[in-house]
């Protein structure tokens, strides 16, 4: 069973500072702030083993910008 309390970020910008993030609430999807913006990711069907265990999957979608 998959530790549902954290995910595994996948795709998006090359230097986003973590991969392993906090979910609130599992399947939906994660916003992280980032460079003035937001990456979006979503939830997929898959895990990873990493060293905190079995997470699911989360795909890089979009990004969004903050208005200034």
């Amino acid at each position: 069973m998959a530790n549902a309390t954290k995910a595994v970020l996948e795709g998006g910008p090359g230097d986003l500072p973590e991969r392993i993030v906090s979910v609130t609430e599992p399947g939906t999807d994660i916003k992280v702030p980032f460079r003035g913006g937001y990456e979006h990711f979503r939830a997929t069907d898959r895990q990873e083993e990493t060293p905190e265990g079995l997470l699911p999957v989360y795909a890089w979608w979009e990004r969004t910008e903050v208005p200034g």
